[in-house]
């Protein structure tokens, strides 16, 4: 098995499919694989746990990789880059603010206590993907429910992790947009006393919170440029990609 170039860190099985357009895009660049933590519903999350098994996974790579991650994948990543540098080439993180555990579901939760469930699955996809047609409501409210329910989360209905922000021992691009209201652009721009030299903050004019589902080649390309900048294998000559969901 080949190593990677870029491992896409990955905390929610069900919202994978919204990574796919950008990974396909990158692919034909590097050589892309996705490392992917899922847990039953009645598993405790716990992201110490999630970090280890990363490890476990990154220790048979004989080089270090380019990580990137969208949210609590982004989260899971920052964290491993702060433990681990020395496997990592550089740190990507999409939608990560500078309270780098905020997610749709703290705001979730945030919420529960005033309204229903139901109500609040339906608020979040309008806030989250914009107008769709009922039917596409309908299939988003069930993802976002499966996501509740089995995917990794820093948050429950009694207690809200805050992440505070420092710097990062790689090079690190911090990637948002400007209409998203999960990880507001002054949540975003809250990174900057922390960035270093070479390191890129970089914000997308639409796509709300999953803007690189709705932008794929935009913001691929700014990825890939930023890629580009701290150096990359020679293995990039030959595109892959692998584990991806359909």
């Amino acid at each position: 098995m080949s190593m990677p170039d870029v491992l896409w860190v990955n905390t929610s099985p069900s919202l994978l499919r919204f990574a796919q357009p950008l990974l396909c895009h990158l692919s034909h660049q590097v050589t892309v694989r996705v490392w992917e933590y899922s847990q039953s519903q009645d598993e405790a999350s716990s992201l110490d746990s999630a970090v280890l098994l990363l490890h476990d996974y990154l220790q048979s790579c004989d080089k270090a990789v380019h990580l990137i991650g969208h949210s609590t994948g982004g989260l899971l990543g920052l964290l491993y880059t702060r433990q681990y540098p020395e496997k990592v080439k550089s740190l990507t993180l999409l939608a990560v603010g500078a309270d780098a555990a905020v997610d749709w579901r703290s705001h979730y939760y945030t919420h529960l206590p005033f309204l229903s469930r139901q109500k609040i699955l339906t608020a979040m996809v309008y806030n989250l993907f914009g107008y769709q047609k009922d039917v596409t409501v309908k299939r988003l409210e069930k993802l976002l429910q499966r996501d509740l329910d089995c995917s990794l989360s820093p948050h429950s209905p009694f207690k809200r992790l805050s992440v505070p922000t420092c710097p990062v021992p790689v090079p690190l691009m911090v990637c948002g947009s400007t209409n998203d209201i999960i990880v507001e652009p002054d949540a975003l721009q809250e990174w900057r006393p922390y960035l270093m030299e070479g390191d890129r903050l970089w914000e997308c004019q639409k796509g709300r919170h999953f803007f690189h589902f709705f932008e794929p080649t935009l913001v691929g390309d700014e990825i890939l440029n930023f890629w580009a900048s701290v150096g990359q294998s020679d293995s990039l000559a030959y595109p892959a990609i692998s584990n991806i969901l359909s």
